[in-house]
């Protein structure tokens, strides 16, 4: 017998979607089952549950590296493929399958010191005494010509893909 083999009728309970905990008290206390056999096949489909969640957990978490991974695999190749196309200096390339084009988009604004922003660029409702750095502010300053401490525009230039 395996070690997580529950009897017939608690399997049929864990292979059902629909138990809200009321009916699964209700079910379970109709099961005719002495105590002991019944508190047995509980403690067994409790184990079968917290391996899965096991399971479940190491899973969403390779998932989410992986797609950690590809994004940023993404970007780097982006990076690559705009720094070579820009450094031929064309405004477009035709291969068999696409056609590409690099463009800018618009500026990121990047953050260098959040304690060297001025008060004027950042809002303090928004975490309620906590400081926010108004990034919109702050873009549009650095775009009008002003100087803005701690922060600076990073060109924001990609390969369109068609």
């Amino acid at each position: 017998m395996n070690l997580f083999q529950l009897g017939q009728q608690y399997q049929e309970l864990a292979d059902r979607t629909d138990l809200d905990p009321t009916l699964l008290a209700d079910t379970l206390d109709s099961i005719d089952d002495t105590w002991t056999e019944k508190v047995n096949n509980i403690a067994k489909w409790i184990e079968s549950l917290d391996a899965d969640v096991d399971f479940l957990t190491k899973k969403k978490r390779s998932i989410s590296d992986e797609l950690t991974y590809r994004k940023n695999l993404r970007a780097n190749l982006m990076t690559y493929l705009t720094s070579a196309i820009d450094d031929r200096e064309l405004k477009e390339v035709h291969t068999d399958d696409y056609i590409l084009k690099p463009r800018n988009y618009k500026q990121r604004t990047v953050i260098d010191d959040e304690d060297k922003i001025p008060t004027e660029y950042r809002n303090y409702e928004k975490y309620q005494g906590m400081f926010d750095v108004d990034k919109s502010a702050v873009y549009k300053a650095l775009k009008d010509g002003e100087n803005v401490p701690g922060a600076h525009l990073k060109p924001n230039r990609k390969v369109t893909i068609r």
